[in-house]
């Protein structure tokens, strides 16, 4: 609930301290077309309450009259609406300054708590691409999201260093690597290993041709056949076998860093399966003993988890390797030693729904007692304007490339505006990569995470659109007004407004006149603690997204209709003085959140 809300319904809960009300008021903010700031549903108060209606409207509107903080109100059918008088919103301002509205996260009972977010968590067969950065954007800001609400969070990776997908770009530098790497052809060693990726999956397709041509329809072809022979020697232990793996395991995390440091994300703990799994099996043969899972004759190992709505799940295979729910068994057992977590939050697609349903499934069957603890952030594919990404196909954005073009448009989108002639080429540099990615991240994040994404650059880096660029504009605009108001001689001349982080001098609140503007702005910025606790609630970082969209628009109107530098009413002047520079601290603060950076210039 809002802070305004909070004291609205705290209100109103007074006016009837006989009639027990609880949680049933509900209020949300007022349509555009009717007249009032808050609308509160009426009819919920009354239902299944001995309540005379007629009585409980003519003293609901008995009170609303001699209400200070009402200055008018309406009835229509079920809903009251209602609108707040200016001392009202003032004091509301005061208490935002102040940070008195900050009691809406409990943060000291979060203190007491630890979250464990899991993101990025790539394979090791192929670099990072546009999916992968919808994946780390999501999970940095819960990260930050969950630290603002008080939880003490611990930012993990998954690396799946080992399996099949791993196997098969193992077999194709075999056969055509030539022993060279990356350094010796200037690549990026995740890129230079993807490429063997997309040419095994090249050459199966063409084998699995070759063997329908035939009248077969074996599908173990014989590059297959190799692949599946070296995860065996893998989880033998085979010395030249692992050799190898490590050699471009090394290759490809090294430029997974590279890919991390441009985009801002860092990790508290990296684990990687080819540790885990083992852990995995060893859960799986003591959960055999107790007859929580089962071998079938060819001696591979199952749950039967169809009491709980599911099909029997493979848990290790015939031949004694393991498969993605062991590892993942063995991991966040792992995590729970490492972090006693009360959440578990694993950021992974939408096509892995059903997967950890299984592992919420098998942990609850094995009586483990952090089962129900598990959250799958699940998000929707992004997609391009010609279809989806196929990794296997090489059809895939890669993320580098991506994150290039990025940074080119904002040079481009910026040159055009010819705003930064004066600056310095490693400034204007700076400011490009914070345009472009900023651009990127907001465009990936102001999307509900369960919807699907298409992903258009142009879009995507347009100053006027729902972007963000237009929120760094609006910060950089905003910036701009203040530094030129507080500069300025001739105000300062006046009668001085002192701006010492929450502390503030030289205000009049008893002579101001808010404008409607200014209005929907102070109701705005006391939204903030009530977005960041639903977006921890929900998982959903897009709701902070979409806050500071609205907050930069509505600071548009403001500062196009108000020319703050030449006003001659000296407290109205003071007021909007810190009415932008308390905008100013939630933008910031705001888009750190989310992982964006800021800017003065643009």
């Amino acid at each position: 609930m809002g802070y305004i809300p909070y004291l609205i319904i705290s209100k109103i809960k007074g006016y009837f301290n006989d009639i027990d009300l609880k949680d049933s008021i509900e209020i949300q903010k007022t349509n555009n077309n009717i007249n009032g700031d808050f609308t509160i549903l009426l009819s919920k108060i009354i239902k299944n309450r001995n309540i005379d209606r007629n009585d409980f409207i003519e003293k609901l509107t008995n009170n609303l009259k001699n209400d200070e903080i009402i200055t008018d109100f309406n009835i229509i059918g079920i809903f009251l609406n209602i609108k707040l008088t200016d001392k009202f919103l003032y004091n509301v301002f005061s208490d935002i300054i102040y940070d008195k509205n900050d009691f809406i996260l409990n943060r000291n009972e979060n203190s007491k708590k630890n979250v464990v977010v899991e993101y990025s968590s790539p394979n090791t067969n192929k670099p990072l691409h546009l999916g992968h950065l919808r994946n780390n954007f999501l999970g940095y800001s819960m990260c930050q999201i969950y630290k603002e609400c008080g939880y003490n969070v611990y930012s993990v990776s998954l690396v799946n260093d080992r399996g099949i997908h791993i196997c098969k770009s193992m077999v194709t530098y075999m056969m055509f690597g030539d022993n060279k790497t990356p350094k010796d052809l200037n690549i990026k060693g995740d890129h230079y290993i993807g490429d063997f990726y997309v040419k095994f999956d090249k050459i199966y397709k063409q084998e699995c041709a070759n063997y329908e041509k035939d009248g077969k329809k074996n599908i173990d072809t014989p590059i297959m056949i190799e692949a599946n022979k070296l995860l065996e020697k893998w989880e033998q232990g085979d010395k030249d076998t692992i050799s190898l793996w490590r050699k471009m395991t090394k290759w490809v995390l090294k430029g997974f860093e590279e890919t991390y440091k441009r985009i801002g994300v860092e990790f508290d703990k990296v684990y990687y399966e080819s540790s885990t799994y083992l852990l995995g099996k060893d859960i799986v043969e003591n959960g055999l003993k107790k007859n929580v899972f089962y071998k079938k004759d060819d001696g591979s190992i199952w749950i039967d988890l169809t009491d709980e709505g599911m099909d029997n799940k493979l848990l290790l295979r015939s031949n004694g390797t393991s498969v993605y729910i062991t590892q993942d068994l063995g991991t966040i057992e792992l995590r729970y030693n490492d972090f006693k977590f009360e959440k578990m939050i694993y950021v992974v697609g939408d096509e892995q729904i059903y997967h950890f349903k299984v592992l919420k499934a098998i942990l609850k069957k094995l009586n483990i007692k952090y089962y129900n603890d598990v959250y799958h952030l699940s998000y929707g594919m992004v997609e391009l304007p010609n279809g989806k990404m196929k990794s296997r196909e090489g059809t895939v954005v890669d993320a580098d490339d991506l994150i290039d073009e990025m940074i080119l448009k904002a040079k481009e989108k910026t040159e055009e505006l010819g705003k930064l002639n004066n600056i310095s080429n490693s400034e204007k540099k700076k400011i490009y990569e914070i345009i472009g990615l900023d651009a990127l991240k907001f465009y990936l994040l102001k999307v509900d995470a369960k919807k699907k994404i298409l992903f258009d650059p142009n879009t995507s880096i347009d100053f006027h659109g729902d972007t963000g660029p237009f929120i760094l504009y609006t910060y950089v605009r905003l910036n701009s007004i203040l530094s030129k108001c507080l500069e300025d001689e001739k105000i300062k001349k006046k009668k001085n407004v002192h701006i010492i982080q929450k502390v503030t001098i030289g205000i009049d609140y008893n002579n101001l006149n808010l404008t409607d503007i200014e209005k929907k702005i102070i109701i705005t910025l006391s939204d903030y603690y009530d977005i960041i606790l639903k977006c921890a609630n929900e998982c959903n970082p897009s709701l902070l997204a979409q806050y500071i969209l609205t907050l930069s628009k509505e600071s548009n109107k403001f500062y196009e209709s108000t020319h703050i530098c030449t006003l001659s009413d000296i407290n109205k002047q003071n007021f909007d003085i810190l009415l932008i520079s308390k905008i100013l601290f939630i933008l910031q603060k705001s888009m750190a959140l989310l992982g964006l950076k800021t800017i003065t210039k643009m």
